[in-house]
């Protein structure tokens, strides 16, 4: 069966990883989706493609490790051009203090039943030898993995014949209707909202912010680099909401390249590379990765993402639209946890029940509460 032309029971705006695993989901589930693409692309073309279980809340490492159980049954059905890998991440420890949050990371992710294992200086150095001497150790998450976003998105949105996918440019949203460039209003008994930061134009009342974010590729290097590698520092710098920070993360690409971060930044608009902190990024990463300075670079580039104030995406209904849905916020981690994002969304908008709780994710723990007049 294929999606009609005229009717659809699920309109979805926006085609990036988010948009895409909500209506290859919905779809999975028999309702027929029409997904809208500008074509402008955005972070889903723009990030790295780490799939990682994230634990600086309780609401977080639940959908991150909920959504990367889903990502593990999805790889062995993906073609070889989405680039899926199961790297595993190294969180490195820099110091005595850095081991202790290692220390505490792994009790957090043990109980959540997510394996990994702290390991030392020495087996450090013997499964990643071009690291820094001096390292005290890692906490070494197994199950963490890599993948190539953009193709991602086009292979989910391929998988479902019940899919129909359209060059549009989405003008007004409303509960059940949306108003396109053209003149035209389309009409479906849901309309969903994954448009990421390009949703501050259609529903600018809703709390999102650019962090902008630089990233470098090197030339090949085969064999150089085998796991995800992160400081422990780079929490603090993933959910920084002020300010300007670096840390260092280097990803090994199946093509033998390697993808070097991570900055974020809210004080620019600006999509140009800024080489005064492209620069500052680098060097951050060759403290880790000495090496790194002998490499060649053959692109740097910029993205934004759409971050919450609270770090964790709005998924479910609209506070002030009922029947308008929302699937935005991801900032960092909307390729980790697109797959858990369309399942708690699509829980929500049939009323069933949900494999974790919804609650820390509801679009309305933002909500300004209406004004009563006396």
């Amino acid at each position: 069966m294929s999606a009609n032309a005229d009717t659809a029971d699920v309109i979805v705006i926006g085609a990036g990883i988010v948009g895409a695993a909500c209506a290859e989901h919905f779809a999975e589930l028999g309702l027929r989706v029409r997904v809208l693409d500008d074509g402008r692309g955005g972070a889903t073309g723009a990030g790295m493609g780490h799939l990682v279980v994230m634990d600086d809340n309780p609401a977080e490492l639940a959908l991150s490790r909920y959504s990367l159980a889903l990502w593990r049954k999805l790889r062995e059905h993906m073609p070889s051009a989405c680039g899926y890998g199961q790297c595993g991440t190294l969180w490195l420890a820099a110091n005595a203090e850095e081991m202790d949050v290692a220390r505490s990371k792994q009790a957090a992710l043990a109980l959540q039943e997510v394996p990994s294992e702290l390991i030392g200086p020495a087996p450090l150095a013997a499964i990643e030898p071009l690291l820094r001497p001096g390292l005290l150790g890692a906490l070494k998450v197994p199950g963490d993995g890599i993948l190539y976003a953009p193709a991602v998105a086009q292979w989910l949105l391929q998988r479902q014949p019940l899919i129909q996918r359209c060059r549009a440019r989405v003008t007004a949203v409303a509960a059940q209707r949306v108003e396109l460039a053209d003149g035209r209003v389309l009409t479906a008994p849901y309309v969903v909202v994954a448009n990421g930061l390009a949703a501050q134009q259609l529903l600018p009342e809703l709390p999102l912010r650019a962090k902008k974010g630089h990233l470098l590729i090197t030339d090949r290097y085969p064999g150089q680099v085998h796991h995800q590698l992160v400081e422990l520092g780079y929490g603090a710098s993933a959910h920084s909401n002020a300010g300007t920070s670096v840390a260092f993360n280097v990803q090994p690409r199946p093509t033998g390249q390697l993808l070097i971060g991570s900055s974020r930044q809210f004080d620019s608009l600006d999509p140009a590379v800024q080489p005064a902190l492209l620069a500052r990024m680098l060097q951050r990463a060759v403290e880790y990765l000495p090496r790194l300075a002998d490499l060649n670079g053959i692109r740097a580039w910029t993205g934004f993402r759409a971050a919450s104030p609270d770090g964790l995406p709005l998924l479910g209904e609209h506070p002030r639209q009922r029947g308008l849905w929302l699937a935005l916020g991801h900032e960092g981690l909307g390729v980790t946890t697109a797959t858990g994002s369309a399942r708690v969304l699509a829980a929500q908008m049939l009323g069933e029940p949900a494999s974790i709780d919804v609650q820390p994710y509801s679009p309305a723990r933002f909500a300004v509460p209406l004004q009563v007049c006396p």
